[in-house]
């Protein structure tokens, strides 16, 4: 199996494996809430954060079994700023007034909290990575994760990558991976986030 770059019509792929993995993630849980409906409401949110690359200066990435099932994918903000399609700032109001009010306050200070400790160099920027449950252990993340890395590397504006996690367990998996934590923020009593980044 191995990594490429996806073009937009595969975004609902990415995007059904990204709902698989982070299903029980603690910023999905923390945003959306414990409503009968979360599984929908997931969904929705997960295709705003998959719509934000296919509308401004990302990439989609996926890794495909034998069999062309999409198993893992990756979310990558490049170098850079480009403002999104009028579209996407569409789609983003019809979101949060299906989600509601609360659920968008409450990524808006998740998207504080980080962003305040964001890196200040311009490099990649590894938004959502993910497999799904039913292949962990399989070492995909890994593959994902070293095509991040080879992007970056081969680009002479990156100054490295940086990413956010919610889980404390990846924490050493990361720095492992060449990563360090230049930030730890308490964004509510039940969430907490790791900012890292791994230069080049």
């Amino acid at each position: 199996m191995r990594v490429t770059i996806l073009p937009v019509d595969r975004s609902d792929s990415v995007a059904t494996v990204l709902c698989d993995a982070f299903y029980d993630y603690p910023v999905m849980r923390y945003v959306l809430g414990e409503q009968s409906n979360y599984a929908e409401r997931l969904a929705t949110l997960v295709a705003l954060f998959v719509a934000a690359r296919d509308n401004s200066n990302g990439l989609m990435l996926g890794l495909e079994d034998p069999t062309g099932r999409m198993v893992g994918g990756a979310m990558v903000d490049l170098p850079g700023e480009r403002p999104p399609r009028p579209t996407y700032d569409a789609l983003r109001e019809s979101v949060w007034a299906e989600l509601g009010n609360d659920a968008r306050a409450r990524y808006e200070a998740y998207g504080r909290a980080t962003s305040e400790h964001a890196h200040a160099s311009q490099h990649h920027h590894l938004g959502m990575i993910g497999v799904l449950r039913s292949h962990h252990g399989s070492g995909h993340g890994r593959s994902l994760l070293e095509h991040v890395h080879a992007l970056a590397e081969a680009d002479s504006q990156s100054a490295g990558v940086s990413l956010t996690t919610e889980v404390a367990r990846n924490v050493p998996l990361y720095e492992h991976f060449g990563y360090g934590v230049t930030a730890h923020v308490r964004v509510a009593p039940e969430l907490e986030t790791w900012v890292m980044f791994r230069p080049c």
